[in-house]
């Protein structure tokens, strides 16, 4: 039958992992707090959902620019006799 006692020393080791564990998370939430505050000061977006939805309006922005701007090359080649 196996030994269920865990030693000093790797008591210690778990004691450092999470003292890690712990650091990672607070930096990680601290680097989320200054994302969604830079959300919220650049897009006015003050949830994920809400910026999904931001960013899915900017692609359809940019997708409708892109095609206007093609639409307008291929005038201005037809215009000029300019091959694509």
């Amino acid at each position: 039958m196996k030994n269920q006692q865990i030693g000093e020393e790797e008591l210690l080791d778990l004691k450092k992992k999470i003292e890690k564990a712990k650091i990672s998370v607070s930096e990680l939430k601290g680097q989320q707090k200054s994302l969604m505050n830079q959300l919220k000061t650049e897009y006015g977006c003050t949830t994920i959902e809400q910026a999904e939805k931001k960013l899915a309006s900017i692609d359809k922005e940019i997708a409708g620019l892109d095609k206007e701007i093609n639409d307008k090359i291929e005038v201005i080649s037809k215009k000029y006799n300019f091959e694509e």
